[in-house]
């Protein structure tokens, strides 16, 4: 038995790096500074270790063989889940482009939300660090930071110092559209976060009139989406009057039509506040099962998202052509990959087309898949590199047991000679 201190968290957004783990074999025990995403994450345990082929176990090399083959007569296969670290992401495009494939990010119907907005006119976000030593207002709009990431308020607003602040202890938060889950807005001296509530079907109309309020353009209207034109003027107010403010959302989160829109209006608000002699910023949450892992490692690979096709030798990206979801339901699709290292429950679409499954040992399927090849997790069986929420810092991530399982880039990497 041993302990593991200091040890990063690829589940969880924001990167926690703190948390001291026991290992006991093949068993792990979260016992300092564990969370509801965290704690059962790490402690998953490993069910199975044998490869699979149609059910039966097999040597590794055997079902490299069998996936190998599945691929070999394939006209347009495709890669999803696409939730691993740096070098399984690497593994898996070098893959999909000897195959042809076309890969997609399991979360990329919500970070689309995000792209979108991103690509049309641009924003101007930030930093956790500069959150951290910054922020003396957070505007949280139509998300819960609090089961995005649990700890997050206690580790970027209420940590006990900051380069630029002298009391953290005075940051003010909001909450636009929905209110906070927990108490964890509440700042150590007991000061509640302020909370504007309203159904998100209303949010795109309430983020318009804010904008506007923040230009100082007039509205005739009282109230919106049941909310006081009075109350978001005083927020537009405190976003003018801050010294460093930060407006987060949740793409994945906005599940409405056309919700890029709401991104882009936040967006433009956020420079709209920053020609007034004031600092704004934007913060989306995202992270989770290694999304922002994919899209920067598809992006500085290819130039594009995680959403993009290699069948003519080259890299197309279209954030809605090619959904494999919507491919494989069009009968476009001749084969699926699923690679999901993270999460035992993010199992791949039913289908009927040959699957490959290289997963987090213990998942379950209604359908057994024609090969499952288990593979360890980055930052319990092996080390590897996760990028967190504000895509500058590429986490370094820690083996903490001996697990023999091999990685993603192994299993794929094998793949990819064999064919």
């Amino acid at each position: 038995m041993s302990e593991v201190t200091e040890v990063p968290s690829p589940f969880c957004g924001i990167g926690t790096d703190d948390l001291t783990i026991r290992v006991d074999g093949l068993s792990l025990k979260v016992i300092e500074n564990g969370c509801s995403v965290n704690t059962p994450a790490f402690e998953q345990a490993i069910t199975d270790t044998s490869p699979r082929v149609d059910g039966k176990a097999v040597s590794f090399d055997a079902a490299v063989a069998k996936a190998a083959a599945l691929l070999k007569g394939t006209n347009q296969p495709v890669i999803g889940g696409c939730a691993t670290d740096v070098n399984g992401m690497r593994a898996l495009l070098a893959l999909a482009d000897r195959s042809g494939a076309v890969v997609d990010n399991m979360n990329f119907n919500a970070a689309r939300r995000n792209f979108l907005a991103l690509q049309d006119s641009g924003w101007m976000n930030t930093t956790l660090a500069e959150v951290k030593n910054r922020c003396d207002l957070l505007l949280v709009v139509g998300a819960d930071p609090e089961s995005f990431a649990p700890r997050f308020f206690e580790r970027y607003l209420w940590n006990e110092e900051a380069m630029f602040l002298e009391d953290t202890g005075n940051r003010e938060v909001i909450y636009l559209g929905k209110a906070p889950s927990g108490d964890a807005s509440t700042s150590p001296k007991g000061k509640k976060a302020q909370v504007f509530e309203c159904g998100m079907e209303d949010l795109p109309e309430v983020v318009a009139v804010l904008r506007a309020l923040v230009k100082g353009q007039p509205i005739r209207a009282e109230s919106v989406g049941g909310i006081a034109v009075a109350d978001l003027q005083g927020i537009a107010d405190k976003l003018k009057a801050a010294h460093y403010s930060a407006v987060t959302w949740a793409a994945g989160a906005l599940a409405y039509s056309q919700a890029e829109l709401t991104v882009q209006t936040l967006s433009e608000m956020i420079k709209d506040v920053n020609n007034m002699n004031t600092r704004c910023s934007g913060l989306p949450l995202g992270g989770k099962e290694g999304d922002q892992t994919a899209n920067q490692v598809c992006g500085w690979t290819t130039g594009y998202p995680a959403r993009t096709r290699f069948s003519k030798g080259f890299p197309e990206y279209d954030p809605y052509l090619n959904d494999i979801e919507s491919m494989i339901a069009n009968g476009e699709a001749d084969a699926l990959v699923w690679v999901q290292a993270f999460n035992v429950s993010a199992v791949p679409p039913g289908t009927n087309l040959p699957t490959i499954v290289i997963g987090r040992s213990g998942m379950t399927f209604s359908k057994e898949p024609d090969v499952f090849i288990p593979v360890g997790t980055p930052g319990i069986d092996h080390t590897g590199h996760a990028y967190r929420m504000d895509n500058v810092v590429a986490i370094r991530l820690k083996k903490c047991r001996d697990s023999g399982l091999p990685s993603t880039f192994d299993v794929l990497n094998a793949i990819e000679q064999a064919l």
